[in-house]
């Protein structure tokens, strides 16, 4: 089987994500996963559809991760996966469905405001 491309998005972090059947070598950015990731809930995360559907040792990921923060960029990488997964065996969409691993999570910060300290916090009022 050839390598199965697919695109994970979280926040402000894009992830190009290649799968293909291996050792269960993580490659994130030319960096090795545990190198590039150094906290383990990013770790957890980005496992969670290689755990969901068996297939952890299996597959080798290699991945292009752009923009946001170490948080974003693994939540991004483990849609990527997932809907890599999805690509290259189709009766891996029910149990990465039912883990909610498909959905593309849409929240982003919300942007500043004018008149207004934040996005909606508000300076400090004074009657006088």
């Amino acid at each position: 089987m050839e390598r199965v491309y697919a695109t994970g998005k979280r926040k402000s972090a894009v992830a190009r994500v290649w799968i293909m059947p291996g050792t269960g070598r993580i490659t994130v950015n030319g960096r090795e996963f545990d190198d590039y990731f150094d906290m383990e809930t990013a770790k957890l995360v980005v496992n969670q559809p290689l755990e969901v559907t068996n297939t952890l040792g299996k597959i080798d990921v290699s991945a292009s991760i752009r923009g946001g923060g170490k948080a974003g960029q693994s939540e991004a990488l483990r849609h990527g996966i997932a809907r890599a997964l999805q690509t290259m065996e189709p009766e891996f969409r029910v149990p990465l469905k039912k883990a909610g691993l498909l959905t593309r999570d849409a929240r982003v910060k919300e942007r500043k405001k004018y008149g207004l300290a934040g996005a909606r916090k508000r300076y400090q009022y004074s009657k006088r």
